[in-house]
């Protein structure tokens, strides 16, 4: 028999009453409110680059946060166009956030109100030049210009 077979099974065979119970204790952990979506949504939307993560540039209190801020160091997005949350100062925030993205874990990077990814996608976009390429294009950072042929080999 499958799982989801197995659950439902489970699920029929609870009173009415304990059904209707669940399902209203799952619809509210999933309900992002309006307050919480309007914090966010102006957070994302009026700075260029966002990060919501456990700790803070100086001090990430993660190995995946400490590893983001460190591509974005290497990238050479300056301190001071990075706006950061940390998560873990606000239980509500660590919750919204993961409803608000649709994305499971923190951090999450946003650039110029879109969600970009967490630090697996950022590795990635950083490894394959594509982070460099977006933040060049959304004016984080200068673009270099190109090496000499003397400075290639």
């Amino acid at each position: 028999m499958s799982f989801a077979r197995a659950g439902l099974r489970t699920l029929n065979s609870l009173p009415r009453a304990q059904v209707a119970r669940s399902t209203t204790i799952i619809a509210q952990r999933r309900f992002l409110s309006q307050e919480a979506k309007k914090l966010i949504d102006d957070a994302v939307q009026t700075n260029p680059l966002v990060v919501f993560m456990k700790g803070t540039p100086e001090t990430p209190q993660c190995g995946f946060s400490r590893a983001v801020c460190q591509i974005l160091d290497v990238q050479g997005v300056p301190r001071e166009s990075l706006k950061s949350f940390n998560c873990l100062e606000d239980q509500e925030l660590r919750t919204a956030i993961k409803e608000y993205s649709d994305w499971p874990t923190i951090p999450q990077v946003y650039i110029k109100g879109e969600f970009v990814g967490g630090c697996d996608i950022i590795l990635s976009m950083h490894q394959s030049g594509e982070l460099e390429k977006l933040l060049v294009k959304e004016g984080l950072i200068p673009e270099l210009p190109p090496l000499a042929e003397d400075q290639k080999q």
